[in-house]
């Protein structure tokens, strides 16, 4: 085929050029396959033919040898070698004119990705061919979020046993989606098998890479027929029919003897290509000096030596390398001595191929070449794709994973076994037949899971004991035997938490999550003798005291000097101190005050006073009333900080968080059934038993459903992710657990479930477990107002005092007097009595006192009183103990008032 198509090429690119004289000469060796022989033969055509370029070989083993002795001879080597291990960057007379084997690996990752399969298997061949292109292969199913399950290598030319062999290792495992990399032989007789074994029926995915998929045309109808339903990817070729008539009639003049005509594929077309692009050069080049040089040592150790290095290779070389134009292939653009690939078409092989799509690397997948998508957006899925017929006929996408349904193998599921709480975990053990049976909630959850997954997935169940002692195995332990291959799912109440995801993966939770602490219910303290103090916590029974005081003081200090209902002897003045301020609780003052920064203090203490009573009263009420909700202890800091004992079940990670909260080892104490949490509780930290359980919500609104009313929740709560089932790390069957565990949530079913095993829980009242904080005011609440009532009654202060020290200048102004005078002389003044006077009224009753007609003040014992001229004044008056009482005036004569003695005696 290759040879017919160079031969049509030349004749082709001559029949419009008769006038060119320089024309290019076709020698032919066949290798038979034969990498000594292809050696040979690229020597005897340098050597003897004197050859300008070779175009070949395309097995990679051949190539490389045949390339290396091109970069030693300067002769251009033109090689539709695919494997990406030769690159053009290695050996500038290296220039590959096929696609690389690596392009097409993003198109077959795509259509992994784009029917949502999560895992894959490779089958390739143990050479360059088959391992160059895996580790390109590999990154982009790394790309896209798919894992590489397993690799299967075949020998290049394997043998029937070998191939069985490795197909046993694939019907044990699970994955069912395979891309296979190899040279048509050893494909044909792979499928062959494939097919006997039964391998090649509903359910399994078969891929097929472009060297393959590009030689189906040339298949026999029978190998045809063992690949029903395999999808291929190989380059897009537009359509050569005028060609394709050429060649057929070519063919039969060169093989008369053969009916069949060998089918023309892409590695024909790009040999018709390769040979018109190396005309093509050949035509801006000198060709007049076509020898070789002889080898700079002049000596020939060998024919290599002997050969010496072309003349014409090395001008030829960068026109062949860099070249561009319109071929049977489609555009056949070479860019440094590689062909840029464009389109891939994938195919489904039906009694021949079918295309059912295309994919670029631009666009992604596409039904049409024609993109209505803007340019660069790229897309991968199924949707984009024609319809498929796969293996066994079916029209149905497989899944890409399912049990294996020969019967040596099915899913072992982990249990974990314990001693208690067997309504989310029971497993038994016939010990004569050594059957394991599992219920409970989270067995008959995943059950349920188990029957809503669109693939049928058989299991056993594989007892693992959780006892209780921390030196032995817990849920840790357990969830490690995913890793260690022991079981292939964990199911049971397991927690997820972030270090166990980071050796298996968990589906979706199946329960609310969340760990919390529960305490004893408070004994009733109604019957206390000194419950009315617990309503406010100590510092605020103490600061509003100091307040009391304070404002008390405030008050004095400003109605001292004005006021008589704040004169007298000092124990009385003390008295009146806590008399007028403790009296604001129930408004029961009768005193009256005068000045108005006293009034404005009282009315914001009073506003104070009425926010603390009405807060103390509900507080009261509340304890009164509720009392049976308050739990022994509000917070399980406070249990750490006085490192009291803490129960936590058996085997739980509760532990962890514990010590992480610097809680002492030797404190922990574990349990395994709600009894013996009860009894623990009951018994208290003084007496054997723990202060408190620390246990995940689920367990803990069972317990509380059965102990309804003796035990509460206290806070805070430590957020988990709720249970789980664990897979290994890239298990497939994890996003479509995943789904069907919604679907089970979202149903009936999880509603049945939840009744049949925690049926009781409802019966207790949602008010016993609400979580519960401290049931005492503190100061915090009332700072604000606090505040306020002390800025105030402190500004008041300080008007009160700005004005006496101005009213007492004179005596700050004093220069004959030292501080201290200064300070006592201040201090005499601030203890002056002034009284206001009322009007003067009828004596009436018991009181039988006079009140002037005015009100008039005077300061008795100021001296100054003893210069008042005597004629002026309204009244005498005499003091006794503070009490100001009046005389009616005599007579006077005006001239009297003249002499101090005689006011003195009046």
């Amino acid at each position: 085929m290759v040879q017919i198509c160079m031969s049509l090429a030349l004749a082709d690119f001559y029949a419009t050029r008769s006038s060119h004289s320089a024309r290019i000469s076709l020698h032919f060796r066949d290798s038979q396959g034969d990498d000594v022989l292809a050696a040979s033969a690229a020597i005897d055509l340098l050597k003897n033919v004197k050859v300008q370029a070779i175009l070949g070989p395309q097995m990679a083993t051949q190539a490389d040898f045949v390339i290396d002795l091109g970069e030693k001879v300067k002769v251009p080597i033109l090689s539709p070698a695919t494997s990406p291990s030769l690159s053009p960057n290695q050996s500038e007379y290296f220039i590959r004119v096929a696609y690389s084997a690596s392009a097409q690996v993003k198109g077959i990752a795509a259509i992994v990705k784009a029917f949502d399969w999560r895992e894959v298997m490779f089958v390739y061949e143990d050479s360059d061919f088959g391992r160059g292109v895996l580790p390109h292969l590999t990154d982009a199913m790394m790309d896209v979020g798919v894992s590489v399950a397993y690799r299967c290598v075949l020998p290049p030319y394997a043998e029937d046993e070998q191939i069985l062999m490795e197909l046993y290792k694939l019907m044990t495992m699970q994955t069912r989606v395979f891309v296979v990399h190899l040279q048509q032989t050893t494909g044909s007789r792979f499928f062959q098998k494939v097919k006997d074994e039964g391998m090649m029926s509903e359910g399994y995915v078969w891929m097929i890479t472009d060297t393959f998929t590009s030689h189906l045309s040339s298949m026999d109808p029978s190998e045809i027929d063992d690949i029903q339903g395999v999808i291929g990817v190989k380059p897009y070729l537009q359509r050569v029919k005028n060609f394709t008539t050429k060649y057929t009639r070519k063919f039969h003049e060169e093989n008369p003897e053969t009916d069949r005509v060998e089918g023309l594929d892409v590695f024909g077309l790009w040999a018709y290509d390769s040979t018109t692009a190396l005309a093509t050069a050949f035509e801006t080049v000198d060709t007049s000096h076509q020898g070789f040089e002889p080898a700079v040592s002049g000596e020939s150790l060998s024919d290599l030596d002997a050969i010496g290095t072309s003349q014409l290779g090395p001008s030829l070389l960068k026109p062949i390398r860099n070249i561009k134009l319109n071929g049977l292939s489609g555009q056949f653009h070479i860019v440094n001595g590689e062909l840029q690939p464009s389109v891939f078409q994938i195919v489904n092989v039906l009694g021949g191929e079918k295309g059912v799509g295309f994919w670029t690397e631009e666009y992604g997948i596409s039904k049409k070449l024609k993109h209505s998508s803007p340019r660069g957006v790229y897309t991968a899925n199924k949707d984009d794709l024609g319809a498929i017929i796969w293996p066994g006929d079916s029209h149905i996408v497989p899944k890409g994973w399912e049990t294996p349904t020969n019967g040596k193998k099915k899913l072992r599921v982990g249990v974990p076994v314990k001693g208690g709480l067997e309504q989310f975990v029971k497993v038994t053990q016939d010990t004569q037949t050594n059957r394991v049976t599992a219920t409970g909630f989270c067995i008959e959850v995943f059950e349920e899971v188990i029957k809503n997954l669109p693939f049928a997935a058989p299991f056993d169940y594989v007892p693992f004991p959780i006892p209780g002692n921390q030196n032995l195995p817990d849920y840790d332990a357990l969830v490690s035997q995913v890793l260690l291959g022991t079981v292939d799912v964990v199911v049971g109440d397991v927690t997820i938490l972030a270090n166990r995801s980071e050796s298996v993966e968990f589906t979706l939770p199946f329960t609310e999550s969340g760990v919390i602490t529960v305490v004893p219910v408070r004994k009733d303290r109604r019957r206390s003798a000194w419950i009315f103090l617990r309503p406010l916590r100590t510092e605020l029974w103490v600061t509003t005291g100091a307040f009391f005081v304070f404002i008390g003081s405030v008050i004095w200090v400003l109605e001292h000097h004005i006021n008589k209902e704040f004169q007298g002897p000092p124990h009385k003045q003390f008295g009146m101190i806590f008399w007028f301020s403790f009296s604001t609780l129930v408004y029961a003052h009768r005193e009256k005050v005068i000045s108005n920064l006293s009034r404005f203090v009282i009315i914001v203490w009073v506003f104070v006073v009425l926010v603390l009573t009405s807060s103390y009263t509900a507080s009261l009420t509340s304890m009164l009333t509720v009392q049976q909700l308050q739990p022994t202890i509000t917070n399980l800091t406070d249990i750490i900080k006085n490192q009291e004992p803490v129960g936590y079940q058996e085997g739980s990670f509760v532990t962890g968080l514990l010590k992480f909260m610097h809680l002492e080892s030797s404190k922990f104490r574990n349990y395994s059934t709600l009894e013996e949490y009860d009894e623990a509780l009951t018994k208290g930290s003084q007496n054997g038993g723990v202060s408190a359980i620390v246990d995940e919500l689920p367990y803990m609104r069972l317990f509380l459903a059965k102990y309804c009313g003796k035990y509460t929740m206290v806070g805070p709560t430590y957020k988990t992710a709720g249970f789980g089932f664990a897979f290994p790390k890239g298990s497939p069957l994890v996003p479509d657990v995943s789904r069907a565990i919604l679907s089970v949530m979202e149903s009936e079913s999880m509603v049945r479930i939840t009744d049949k095993w925690f049926r009781n829980e409802t019966n207790c009242s949602e008010q016993d477990v609400t979580l519960l904080a401290s049931d005492s005011l503190a100061l915090d609440s009332f700072k604000g107002i606090f505040l306020i009532a002390g800025v105030v009654a402190l500004s008041a202060l300080l008007i009160f005092f700005f004005n006496f020290l101005n009213q007492n200048k004179d005596i700050l102004a004093s220069g004959d007097h030292t501080t201290w005078q200064k300070v006592c002389a201040l201090a005499r003044a601030f203890c002056e009595v002034n009284v206001v006077l009322p009007e003067v009224t009828e004596k009436s009753g018991e009181d039988n006192e006079e009140v002037l007609p005015m009100a008039t003040t005077y300061d008795v014992n100021s001296p100054s009183r003893q210069q008042t001229s005597i004629a002026q004044s309204l009244a005498v008056f005499t003091c006794d103990e503070g009490l100001i009482t009046t005389e009616p005036p005599s007579p006077l004569q005006d001239t009297m008032s003249g002499t101090e003695d005689a006011a003195e005696e009046r």
